[in-house]
């Protein structure tokens, strides 16, 4: 039963980097990122999608640490 969650990750990962890859060559035009009054330098879409998924993945095993380290923690009596 552990199996599945293991492959279906790899899948999705997999997924994403193709389709990354698809986008960065068919996209190669040059992007900037604005937030409030900081501007970054003109980067390519699929390196800016690719830092987005990695974000996301990195964040959200993150979260997930956190809810199963909370949920497993025994609770104290008074």
């Amino acid at each position: 039963m552990k199996m599945l969650p293991i492959v279906l990750i790899s899948l999705i990962a997999a997924t994403w980097v193709g389709a990354i890859a698809i986008l960065s060559v068919q996209n190669f035009t040059p992007v900037k990122l604005s937030l409030l009054a900081f501007q970054s330098v003109e980067i390519p879409l699929g390196l800016v999608l690719a830092f987005s998924v990695g974000i996301g993945m990195v964040g959200m095993a993150i979260v997930q640490l956190m809810l199963t380290s909370s949920l497993q923690r025994p609770y104290e009596e008074d």
